[in-house]
């Protein structure tokens, strides 16, 4: 009988500690952890030449311009009330309502705010909406300065954005106030 040469076979074990050897010399290192900044969000737009941006859940829409009736006995600053899908929309001249020069080109330019708050369903006509705007949460500041005094009650502060400065402009706050609701012009 001849003795034959046997050869071992490595253990199951022993495979997987090499597999495992191998995976690590060739593994990637994981990413960088990334900081995670948590942004504000809102809509954008101009008025009397500054940027402001309303809070997302405080408009509920965006129109162009619609043709409108006129309303006799109101202040100068309601535009007109228009027929939006059924509903009538009454639309006030932000820029106006506010002794703002309105900084459009052209009427064209304009938009409509929509705004539901409570009872009261609004249309803010803007000079010009600047679509969403986001905000690192960080970059927020309590000043409204510089602003014309007509604005300021309704201004939550504002965000900084490459030297730009956006004022936070609150569409429920303009709504609430009694100088909104107080349309009849005697």
């Amino acid at each position: 009988m001849t003795s034959a040469t046997t050869t071992e076979r490595p253990s199951p074990y022993r495979l997987l500690a090499e597999l495992e050897q191998r995976c690590r010399e060739r593994a990637a290192g994981l990413p960088e952890q990334e900081e995670v900044v948590e942004l504000w969000n809102g809509i954008g737009f101009m008025l009397g030449g500054e940027r402001y941006v309303a809070p997302m859940g405080e408009v509920a829409e965006i129109l162009h311009v619609p043709r409108a009736t006129q309303v006799p006995g109101v202040r100068a600053w309601l535009y007109g009330v228009a027929n939006v899908r059924g509903r009538l929309l009454p639309m006030v001249r932000l820029a106006d309502f506010l002794n703002l020069p309105v900084s459009a080109r052209t009427r064209r330019d304009q938009r409509v705010l929509v705004v539901e708050h409570g009872d009261i369903f609004s249309g803010l006509i803007v000079d010009d909406v600047l679509g969403m705007q986001y905000f690192p949460v960080d970059s927020f500041e309590d000043q409204a300065s510089g602003l014309p005094d007509p604005v300021k009650p309704f201004v939550r502060g504002s965000y900084v954005r490459s030297d730009e400065r956006w004022y936070v402009f609150s569409t429920f706050a303009l709504v609430d106030s009694q100088a909104f609701m107080d349309i009849a012009a005697w």
